[in-house]
């Protein structure tokens, strides 16, 4: 039995960290401004599965499994404010959550997820060597969410957060992309079937990515991520749930069309403190330029 609530728990973290809950993650070139007046319609797909349940960076007995299966609709506009370009977007996560092996009591969920709206602002002209934006992000608590379901894709919170990203042409073929941000957590009221508080602290996300354009469109790019933070509390009462992960992931765009890019990347965990640790992950998206 306090197996079964220990590998519970951890599931409920790794949930927590799924990208129906965390939709900042970024694929290389993300940061790279459009013209104003480019339009972008753009679908994701990732698929996940976790499994070795951690705990204080120890890995916790039995076998438990956890997978995703997640999309997100992505719509975006470049336009002029002043002397800088912004761009006005908006992201609506979907998919299921599958528990399964020593956790399967967990059950499944789909749905949709929170919906996320966006506006990073850059501070340069396109096609410049060196780009800096600047992206806030606001999470609202619009997805399925039940405080007796172990698995939601909601979150029943408001959450915002504050993103940083530098390109970096490092030559003809190589290019640089370092990423930061912080995520503030608003407070779920209704958490668990007793509707307890659930408050959570700021989460902090590293990401670095480094393409290699081997050929007109197309690339190939490598990523290292570090996430940590986010502690829960319930009720007052500290979980000792804090995230501590490093992920890698591999992957290449190609324009198929002067107007239509796939991009695939696959992805794992190299070490995680609390939680689930990715077995592996693949990420595949379709981007439309209007």
């Amino acid at each position: 039995m306090n197996k079964s609530k220990t590998l519970a728990a951890a599931a409920m973290a790794c949930v927590l960290c799924t990208p129906a809950a965390h939709a900042i993650d970024i694929d290389a070139g993300d940061f790279e401004v459009a013209p104003a007046g480019t339009n972008l319609m753009l679908v994701y797909y990732q698929h996940a599965v976790r499994k070795d349940a951690y705990a204080h960076g120890e890995r916790l007995p039995g076998e438990p499994r956890l997978r995703s299966d997640i999309g997100i609709l992505r719509a975006v506009h470049y336009m002029k404010l002043g002397p800088y370009i912004v761009a006005p977007q908006v992201l609506l996560p979907f998919g299921r959550l599958d528990a399964g092996a020593d956790i399967a009591a967990l059950g499944s969920q789909s749905g949709v997820g929170d919906l996320i709206l966006a506006a990073p602002v850059w501070f340069n002209q396109p096609g410049a060597k060196s780009q800096f934006s600047i992206a806030p992000y606001l999470i609202a608590p619009t997805g399925q969410y039940g405080n007796n379901k172990p698995l939601s894709l909601g979150e029943n919170r408001w959450k915002f957060v504050l993103q940083a990203g530098y390109v970096q042409s490092l030559t003809d073929k190589f290019s640089l992309d370092l990423v930061a941000d912080v995520q503030w957590n608003g407070k779920n009221d209704d958490y668990g079937a007793a509707s307890q508080t659930r408050k959570q602290s700021a989460l902090y996300n590293l990401q670095s990515l480094l393409r290699y354009k081997f050929a007109p469109g197309a690339d190939l790019r490598i990523g290292l991520q570090r996430i940590s933070g986010g502690e829960n509390r319930v009720d007052g009462s500290r979980q000792l749930d804090r995230q501590s992960t490093t992920r890698l992931q591999l992957g290449g765009s190609y324009f198929f069309s002067p107007t239509q890019q796939v991009t695939v990347t696959y992805g794992r965990d190299l070490s995680v403190e609390n939680g689930f640790k990715e077995a592996h992950r693949v990420n595949l998206r379709f981007l439309q330029v209007f």
